[in-house]
């Protein structure tokens, strides 16, 4: 039997999606005041006028003290008006839209949310030097519930599809990984124990909007650091989600953004830029340490990982990292992927799909140069476009 065309239309849950190419969540750092701007909407207008199947709206938190800083997007009625914009220019390109919703736990500045950082255990954070608080049971609870809620809220701004964040060490992830979560109750120790958080949220999520909304979840298959969660685990919490019946598809992700953030992205370090978008000591303190480590790029570089995920796996599964080209879509289709996903290369190229629909000898102008990562300060972007250009 012949793979599947990526370029042909494809269901993802009850969503129809026009083609097998996702745009895949990256922060935009255009929502100041916490809503949605015209920026925003630009933003993923222009993968969706390009070709993309779905664009992912990044970063959707569930609570005030779930964002990275206080002007990300939280999910509340007050945000519905400026989503429903956005969702139907969206529509109006013929792309589906995706709300990644999560909790950035212990990769929450306290200091900007001017709010406690939760994690799964008490420690300090580099974040206004403030320490993250242990979750307690209540607070899972409350959290598990605005999950649910922020669906509903997604739903009802128009959004064809939620992504769970359970991926680069927010709350959810956090709770995964053996060397963050020490706790001694029904939410650490055993596996099955750290991954109560995941499967209840995930559960949370489908028995608030059922079959309305394409439920897909971003997992870490590993973070990328000693101790740290690994594949063996990743594939059993996997197993569980697709036992559970929680989730349409999964998003195969690695790294940590609290402690190995390049690990994901692979390719150049743009320690020098980063470290510019932070005050003194932390400047220098970023410059000197190994927190943006360097790791060679090259094309589909979670494929190996992800490989051993779709042998164990019935699920639908997403294959992210490094995806440029038609060869590597045709490889992950023949392969048993469902569907890819691109942010990197959009950046560049927002274009870039129907440029390779056009040619299929196509080659991305991205050159894995990494300083688009430093801009979500201040509106993610490619550095080496000039600004207005689309």
């Amino acid at each position: 039997m012949a793979p599947p065309d990526v370029f042909a239309p494809a269901r993802l849950g009850p969503v129809e999606l026009r083609n097998r190419v996702i745009k895949a969540a990256t922060f935009e750092g255009m929502t100041p005041h916490a809503l949605v701007t015209d920026e925003l909407i630009d933003y993923h207008l222009r993968p969706a006028r390009g070709g993309v199947g779905m664009t992912t709206v990044a970063y959707c938190a569930v609570s005030p003290e779930g964002r990275t800083d206080r002007h990300q997007i939280w999910m509340r009625p007050e945000a519905v008006p400026g989503l429903r914009r956005l969702t139907g220019a969206v529509h109006a390109e013929g792309a589906a839209v995706s709300a990644q919703i999560g909790h950035a736990g212990p990769v929450a500045n306290p200091a900007s949310n001017r709010l406690p950082a939760l994690g799964p255990t008490r420690r300090l954070t580099p974040l206004g030097m403030r320490m993250i608080k242990a979750a307690s049971p209540a607070d899972l609870q409350r959290i598990t519930r605005a999950h649910a809620e922020a669906a509903l809220v997604a739903r009802e701004a128009g959004f064809d599809a939620v992504e769970i964040h359970l991926g680069h060490n927010y709350l959810v992830s956090s709770f995964l990984s053996p060397r963050l979560n020490r706790r001694t109750d029904d939410f650490g120790g055993s596996l099955a124990n750290r991954a109560r958080l995941a499967r209840d949220v995930a559960r949370a999520v489908r028995d608030a909007v059922g079959g309305r909304l394409a439920i897909t979840a971003k997992l870490n298959m590993d973070d990328g650091v000693r101790g740290g969660f690994w594949l063996d685990e990743s594939i059993q919490v996997a197993q569980w989600l697709e036992a559970d019946g929680s989730v349409d598809a999964l998003e195969l992700t690695a790294g940590s953004s609290l402690l190995n953030p390049m690990y994901l992205f692979t390719g150049d370090a743009p320690v020098r830029e980063f470290a510019a978008q932070f005050p003194q000591p932390m400047r220098l303190a970023i410059r000197g340490s190994r927190f943006l480590r360097s790791y060679p790029y090259q094309e589909a570089y979670l494929l190996d990982r992800a490989r051993q995920f779709r042998a164990a796996l019935k699920l639908p599964l997403i294959l992210l990292g490094g995806i440029t080209r038609k060869e590597t879509m045709d490889m992950a289709m023949a392969e048993g992927f469902a569907f890819v996903a691109l942010a990197r290369a959009l950046l560049r190229e927002p274009d870039l799909v129907q440029r390779i629909q056009s040619d299929p000898r196509t080659r991305s102008l991205c050159i894995h140069c990494n300083k688009c990562m430093p801009t979500i300060y201040s509106g993610t972007r490619c550095v080496l476009v000039s600004p207005g250009r689309t």
